[in-house]
């Protein structure tokens, strides 16, 4: 399956133009592959995109909010990138008569929610003081990056939120989870356009606003899903923090394929690696970090380019992840658009391939173990966790074979959710964990139908 995460395009008047112009560039693959593509800020004309719900933009450079060019033209540039995915699940327009495209993907097995995390963004300017040369840009090193996460700010939207709460709870056909989205929920980046252009926060990301980047990432994290994304002009994979360092899931932030516009670089200030660096990494930096809008990160690879204007060292090119549904394991690979795959492994940018346990995108400590739970041969149901003292799912995910031990994160009762496809087959209640992991077993016999 591809992927094409956003800017196919920047030829901001002449969309279809330049929608024929890709599909002419990429026919070869395109044609017998299944595809996503979605439109990100420069496919509608705008150097950077916060939707805020359709409203008119009238800011120069568009920090308001909303959508500067027509109603008509925006959605014909949807209407090209975005026909051939499946209905939106929820498919109201917006303000204007606005159409959307959020939806979900079955592929392989591997169940895609495809988000828009720009539509219903909040614009940045008149809602938070401005603190750098635009209001997007922050470059006060005495800020505190609490101040800009004021109420009422607005990343996904409920609309969105209510799909990924009802996407990881329903696994049909399902035996792995994926989220699609234009960018990043951090800001993983240091220099923005020139190598000696340090930056300390960009509002252009999903790392803000933080409250609304974190209850994503706590509805991601619940399907044990990786997120998938571009847009950032360097390629990086982080573990996210929401709470604790790594208690959240993994990102891979794709390469540009063409890096000539505009450079950017992972360089600590300090020069230094964050706690926590990944043993034998052939890279410096990596790490416990937070961004410059105080989010935690674990920083596992970077791709630097060398020279952005040199060709063969703009650190442009692709991103590959396999999904091994035996193993319950992602593989992140990160390719130079110049690399030799004659090469295998060696030819990737520095600090690639990364194999992670799908079980990891929940990082949170766990605290004891429920009864390990035993199926018939062949069942693989899907299996919800829920603490009865918050009432909050942990998470919901398909078993890999016939038993399942169910990990939680407090010492309190715990209700079990079974089903087939969906948590409603079979429930049991006042679950209490245990320190050692296979201290008791449950058959969970589910009902034939």
């Amino acid at each position: 399956m591809l992927f094409f995460g956003g800017d196919q395009t920047y030829r901001h008047t002449e969309h279809t133009a330049g929608w024929i112009e890709f599909g002419l560039q990429f026919r070869d693959i395109l044609r017998d592959r299944p595809t996503v593509s979605i439109p990100d800020d420069h496919g509608v004309g705008h150097p950077n995109l916060w939707g805020e719900n359709g409203k008119r933009s009238t800011l120069s450079g568009n920090a308001d909010g909303g959508y500067f060019y027509p109603v008509e033209y925006v959605n014909m540039v949807q209407r090209h990138q975005t026909w051939h995915l499946p209905d939106p699940v929820d498919p109201a327009p917006i303000d204007r008569g606005i159409t959307v495209y959020f939806t979900r993907l079955l592929v392989g097995g591997v169940d895609f929610a495809i988000l828009e995390d720009r539509k219903f963004k909040t614009g940045p300017a008149g809602k938070i003081p401005k603190m750098g040369p635009r209001p997007d840009h922050i470059n006060d090193p005495q800020y505190d990056p609490k101040t800009i996460d004021v109420p009422g700010l607005e990343l996904l939207g409920p609309r969105q939120m209510k799909f990924l709460r009802e996407w990881t709870q329903d696994w049909t056909g399902a035996e792995m989870k994926a989220v699609l989205s234009q960018t990043a929920f951090c800001g993983a980046v240091h220099m923005h356009g020139g190598r000696n252009d340090r930056l300390l926060a960009d509002l252009d990301c999903n790392g803000w606003p933080q409250t609304g980047r974190n209850k994503a990432l706590e509805e991601i994290r619940k399907a044990w899903a990786v997120h998938l994304c571009r847009d950032q002009h360097l390629a990086v994979v982080v573990k996210h923090g929401i709470n604790d360092f790594s208690d959240g899931p993994y990102g891979f932030t794709s390469p540009a394929l063409v890096n000539t516009i505009y450079g950017r670089w992972w360089h600590p200030e300090d020069e230094k690696p964050g706690p926590n660096p990944v043993p034998n990494s052939p890279l410096p930096w990596t790490g416990d970090f937070k961004d410059g809008l105080g989010n935690k990160i674990s920083m596992l690879a970077y791709a630097n380019p060398p020279d952005i204007k040199n060709e063969k060292q703009r650190a442009d090119g692709y991103g590959l992840v396999r999904f091994n549904k035996k193993t319950q394991q992602v593989t992140f690979e990160c390719w130079p658009r110049f690399g030799d795959v004659k090469d295998g492994d060696k030819a990737q940018f520095p600090g690639w391939p990364i194999t992670i346990k799908n079980e990891d995108n929940d990082g949170r400590k766990v605290a004891g173990w429920l009864p390990e739970l035993h199926f018939e041969p062949g069942v693989r149901p899907v299996v919800q966790v829920i603490d009865e003292a918050s009432n909050e799912v942990h998470y919901t995910v398909r078993a890999t074979g016939d038993r399942f031990q169910p990990r939680v994160y407090s010492s309190s009762k715990h209700t079990l959710r079974i089903g087939l496809n969906q948590p409603t087959a079979l429930t049991l209640t006042r679950l209490e964990p245990k320190q050692q992991k296979e201290a008791g077993t449950r058959d969970a016999k589910l009902p034939k139908s």
